[in-house]
């Protein structure tokens, strides 16, 4: 599982495990799993996806960042 913690210059979004996050990266949409290679990413406008055993959640960014590391997920979203 993925710790993952979303947040907005204002706000914290979301904050919770997730199987799998797909983030609206500046060369394309890419998904983080479990085990997934350090990172850090710049996002440009679209949506960042969570999905656990509850669900799917959506997020819209219009921008931002996103690092990867040790199976946390930290983005960082306008």
């Amino acid at each position: 599982m993925l710790s993952v913690r979303i947040i907005t210059p204002s706000q914290l979004l979301f904050e919770g495990q997730a199987e799998s996050v797909t983030l609206p990266g500046r060369v394309g949409s890419f998904t983080v799993l479990n085990g997934h290679a350090p990172i850090i990413s710049s996002l440009c406008k679209g949506k960042v996806v969570c999905k656990n055993a509850e669900g799917i959640q959506e997020f819209e960014a219009n921008g931002g960042f996103a690092e990867v590391k040790d199976n946390v997920v930290s983005i960082c979203i306008e």
